[in-house]
């Protein structure tokens, strides 16, 4: 159990810091981080805090689904947007192209670790997960399209508020499947060992 916990809480908070990566490197975020970028860009409130937000405003999302969340569902919430924000403090923001795809490529693939670790603890999906599972659940709709429908409306939704899409968009949305395709099997525990799964944001 221990074991389990500690991917669980370490996964979460390296899913974070590699958002916060993906952030600073200005080239282009993932469809959910663009929405937060553009939320906060419009409120003033961190990223971080914003990415929490929406969050728990996914999970309120399940209820209707008819979605249960457990322990990791939870912790995604409180962990991976609060790592976000205090990583965001530490990290440079180079302007120099060679050094922002070095942190752009850094970013994605720690999200890709951070899957594996924090998916393979088997602890519950992340909110943003479980509302694609929900969505197909209720409506029989094909996992692919109900992300392609949730992520596509919020990548739009994120852009037209100030988010950034760009290179770095393209690259996390390549990128992450395979990644996390690899990432599962080595960082799964032994007993949820070898699932691999497309990660989400969480």
């Amino acid at each position: 159990m221990f074991s389990r916990v500690t991917r669980l809480l370490v996964g979460l908070v390296l899913y974070g810091a590699g958002c916060a990566l993906t952030v600073a490197a200005g080239l282009g975020v993932d469809p959910w981080t663009v929405f937060a970028q553009g939320i906060a860009r419009v409120t003033g409130v961190g990223i971080g805090w914003v990415t929490n937000i929406i969050g728990l405003g996914v999970l309120l999302l399940w209820i209707p689904l008819r979605q249960k969340p457990g322990v990791g569902t939870i912790a995604n919430i409180l962990l991976v947007g609060t790592s976000l924000q205090l990583a965001l403090g530490i990290l440079p923001h180079p302007d120099v192209f060679w050094l922002q795809a070095l942190m752009l490529v850094a970013g994605v693939v720690l999200v890709a670790v951070a899957s594996g670790l924090y998916i393979g603890a088997n602890f519950g999906p992340g909110p943003r997960d479980g509302l694609m599972t929900g969505l197909h659940g209720r409506f029989g709709w094909p996992i692919w399209a109900c992300r392609l429908t949730v992520e596509g409306s919020v990548l739009v939704l994120g852009w037209l508020l100030g988010g950034t899409v760009g290179i770095g968009t393209v690259v996390f949305a390549l990128g992450i499947g395979p990644l996390v395709h690899i990432a599962m099997p080595l960082l799964a525990t032994p007993r949820s060992a070898p699932r691999p799964r497309s990660a989400a944001r969480v």
